[in-house]
């Protein structure tokens, strides 16, 4: 088929190796612009910029879409079959929609309608789901709505982190992206209307650590949240954030303050139960584990971490 692709971080990059693999011709990819990165601020191109580069793909970088009626035009001469959509970071208007024969189909990383939105991934984990995956879409003007073709799920245990899901999904999405083009007796099916939820996208406040929720809840946000916006407390004012943790298997406690110290080994108290912390990082250095943290700044009982 011939196909446009739109994405733009490191999650879209395997299902565009995918459909260049699958032999399908790739008329142009579409990313977002370079961004100023490092120390330096120079422009760096994204993910898949970098990747459609390496495999001589033509990219076209737009920094908008919505009233671009060039960027429009150049769409519709691209002759397209479909338009593969993951990512990207630009909302596709009516005009760029229903422009290719078979439509747009986005790669969604979760089982539609649950955790619609901008952060599915660190959603699930968040809510304690026991399950999330990948549904392919066809695109309609809503905020991932359109009808579902094609879509695979993966258990999440209490070792998920949004790093290690967002790897699996990325795999996951490119292979049923490849089937779906494949099979043209797939019928699309509309989304229930049950069950609907929205994963609002991040901000660095979201990974602000509130020791007065439970244990287990603030594990599922320290591996929701890595890497990023990370997750971070606070010691004596200065910022530390936490790169993993394990769910204490004692209570505090009674009376004990939720952000308390309350061993040699950065137990905390939470507001139910207790957590132990395992990687953490100080301002200016590296993470590293919570051992070699302490040899370097102890840490007492009854110190109080969020203050």
């Amino acid at each position: 088929m011939r196909l446009a692709f739109m994405g733009t971080p490191d999650f879209a990059v395997p299902a565009l190796q995918a459909l260049h693999a699958a032999g399908h011709e790739i008329a142009a990819v579409y990313s977002q612009p370079p961004r100023p990165a490092g120390r330096g601020q120079a422009l760096r191109p994204s993910p898949v910029q970098t990747a459609a580069e390496a495999l001589g793909l033509p990219v076209r970088t737009p920094t908008r879409l919505r009233t671009n009626v060039a960027e429009h035009d150049v769409f519709r001469s691209l002759d397209l079959d479909a338009a593969i959509v993951a990512a990207y970071g630009l909302i596709l208007p009516a005009a760029m929609l229903h422009t290719p024969r078979r439509g747009c189909l986005n790669i969604h990383a979760s089982l539609l309608p649950r955790w619609r939105g901008a952060a599915p991934i660190q959603a699930a984990i968040l809510a304690g789901d026991g399950e999330s995956g990948v549904t392919i879409m066809q695109m309609d003007e809503g905020l991932d709505t359109g009808a579902m073709l094609l879509s695979d799920r993966i258990a999440l245990t209490g070792r998920t982190t949004a790093t290690s899901l967002h790897d699996d999904l990325a795999a996951m999405g490119a292979r049923l992206v490849v089937s779906t083009l494949a099979d043209p007796s797939i019928v699309p099916r509309p989304q229930p209307e049950g069950g609907v939820t929205y994963a609002a996208r991040l901000t660095r406040e979201d990974g602000r650590i509130d020791w007065r929720h439970d244990a287990a809840a603030i594990d599922r946000q320290i591996r929701a949240m890595t890497p990023w916006p990370g997750t971070f407390t606070t010691l004596d004012g200065v910022i530390l954030k936490i790169g993993a943790a394990e769910i204490g298997a004692a209570q505090a406690p009674s009376g004990s303050h939720p952000g308390v110290v309350l061993d040699t080994e950065l137990t905390i108290a939470c507001g139910h139960g207790t957590l132990r912390i395992t990687r953490i990082q100080r301002p200016g250095r590296g993470m590293m584990n919570a051992d070699a943290f302490l040899r370097g700044q102890p840490v007492s009982a009854g110190t109080r971490l969020g203050t």
